[in-house]
């Protein structure tokens, strides 16, 4: 069956960063829900503000260190606010897509050693199985034209012209490196071509 996704529910969120419109979209591939926090009209708008932010339990909810994905997702919110329009798109692919578990696994690994990479590798995985069809689909279901994507990793921004979308600019969403996620930030930057550290290398 050709992958589909359905918006099912709308509904405004207000939040620390502005009124968005939480859209819920179900998919004929699995059964997580994903969901696109939506600013202002992006129908048929062109170099909309989007942040395609992979579900980070850790970092987003309980605020942990030892990554910037939490502080990422402040940041994007934030921004897009400021824009006046955009759409964050949170997909429900934990762990870089191998799942809360096997993250937390990999996090004893990287304790023992082993950075982010090694650890996945480690484990039977690839360093990043993350996928964004779905998210391509939510972008073509709000009918955005053209985006300006929030990310550090080429790679995302490849994959999506892969799917049809129309990239036309990177908006950079670097965070201060600290003690706890520092070792974190070069492996994505020297192992994942992550464009960190643009301005300034740490200590």
């Amino acid at each position: 069956m050709k992958l589909q996704v359905e918006n099912l529910v709308q509904t405004p969120i207000p939040t620390k960063h502005g009124q968005f419109i939480l859209h819920f979209f179900s998919n004929t591939e699995d059964n997580k829900e994903h969901i696109a926090l939506v600013k202002g009209d992006v129908v048929g708008k062109d170099n909309v503000p989007v942040r395609i932010h992979s579900e980070c339990f850790t970092g987003d909810v309980l605020g942990s260190r030892r990554c910037d994905c939490g502080e990422q997702l402040d940041m994007a919110m934030r921004m897009i606010n400021e824009a006046g329009f955009g759409v964050l798109i949170y997909l429900r692919q934990e762990g870089r897509g191998i799942g809360l578990l096997k993250k937390l696994q990999a996090y004893n690994l990287q304790d023992q050693g082993l950075d982010t990479v090694d650890a996945n590798i480690q484990l039977g995985y690839l360093a990043d199985e993350r996928e964004y069809d779905i998210a391509a689909l939510i972008l073509e279901n709000l009918q955005v034209q053209s985006i300006r994507l929030i990310t550090n990793n080429p790679k995302k921004i490849d994959g999506l012209k892969q799917l049809g979308i129309n990239v036309v600019d990177r908006i950079p969403v670097e965070i201060v490196a600290h003690h706890d996620n520092v070792d974190y930030l070069k492996t994505k930057a020297n192992k994942m071509a992550h464009l960190l550290f643009t301005s300034e290398k740490p200590d």
